[in-house]
């Protein structure tokens, strides 16, 4: 038993200082790199490159969806297999019980610590998905989930530099003043929305208790090959095709529209309308930037772009449906499910 005991601290620290090297340097690779960079040009040229929607959007067909999905994709690919490599790890390699202290509870202190987990993060709201799904598959409050989940974007320190030189530093102002009460709103509405969450702090005890079937495998390893296959193999499907028909629909969520001869009459409509069409549309980190310069050129007002400045990143169709997996009770994918 002492022997087996010793055994699981090696595998425990050696998970973990993997899974931490992965981290680190994947979002120096994918984010943390490039995006300095980045924002050296927007400071130079006030711009980050061409809007991936809202601008032209073609009529629906088949060739609108597949080329937003190529350009979406090709703009994500790196973050996304990131999300799944740190989201299966996190249920492979970390203590649950370490997790569980830490994440655990329904409150402000585990929404906060997810939170500033979110902040150097740097993901879209898709690929910080498979990891929100992998604290929440380990016992991590709804909360703390909910907090990472929205922390990613609009958190984000590089998006929030971008939009500085791009727009202006009110806009950024203005990005943090939204992003603080909705990412510690909505913790706190799903902490009290869950089934009894708001009653229950998991101790290690109680934890280890919960242990899932992932535990039976004996190497770390192999545990974290075998989630991540699963992670890819019920994720991936369903996002593509949500991808493909948010790309084909892209003309209904940004119509040509003259924005500056849009009456009094019809602002409300257009923005209950943006509002509806920026929560489902996806977009990679920092794509709203674009977006809403184009589209502030075209005559949209504050207003407006607000909105689209706030539904664009926060949550999209595709993370929602993602979210939904996976079921700890081996049902079919729902939302259902996130609350447990």
């Amino acid at each position: 038993m002492t022997v087996l005991r010793r055994t699981d601290n090696r595998h425990i620290l050696l998970g973990t200082l993997v899974l931490g090297a992965v981290a680190v340097v994947g979002l120096y690779v994918v984010k943390w790199n490039p995006y300095f960079y980045k924002a050296l040009e927007a400071a130079s040229s006030h711009s980050i490159g061409e809007p991936i929607a809202g601008k032209d959007a073609p009529a629906p067909s088949v060739g609108a969806a597949l080329g937003y999905a190529a350009a979406y994709f090709l703009a994500v690919w790196k973050a996304m297999v990131l999300g799944l490599l740190i989201g299966s790890g996190v249920q492979a390699l970390l203590p649950r019980g370490w997790l569980a202290r830490v994440l655990g509870g329904a409150g402000f202190g585990s929404s906060t610590v997810a939170a500033a987990l979110a902040v150097p993060s740097m993901m879209c709201t898709c690929c910080a998905t498979p990891v929100a799904v992998g604290l929440k598959r380990c016992k991590a409050s709804t909360g703390a989930a909910t907090a990472y989940l929205l922390g990613n974007p609009m958190l984000n320190p590089a998006t929030i530099v971008f939009m500085g030189f791009v727009l202006g530093w009110g806009w950024s102002a203005l990005r943090v003043a939204t992003a603080v009460p909705l990412v510690f709103g909505a913790a706190y509405l799903a902490d009290r929305l869950a089934p009894g969450e708001a009653d229950v702090v998991r101790t290690a005890e109680v934890s280890g208790a919960e242990r899932l079937e992932a535990e039976g495998e004996d190497n770390p390893f192999v545990r974290w090959a075998k989630v991540f296959a699963r992670m890819v193999a019920l994720l991936v499907p369903e996002y593509l095709v949500v991808v493909l028909l948010l790309g084909a629909a892209q003309a209904f969520v940004f119509p040509y529209i003259e924005f500056s001869s849009v009456g009094a009459g019809l602002s409300l409509l257009l923005a209950l309308w943006l509002a509806v069409g920026g929560t489902l549309f996806v977009i990679p980190t920092a794509g709203e930037v674009p977006i809403v310069q184009a589209l502030t050129v075209a005559g949209l007002g504050p207003l407006g772009a607000g909105i689209l400045f706030t539904t664009l990143p926060a949550i999209s169709l595709p993370s929602l449906v993602m979210a939904g997996w996976p079921s700890p009770s081996g049902c079919s994918p729902c939302w259902r499910c996130w609350w447990r």
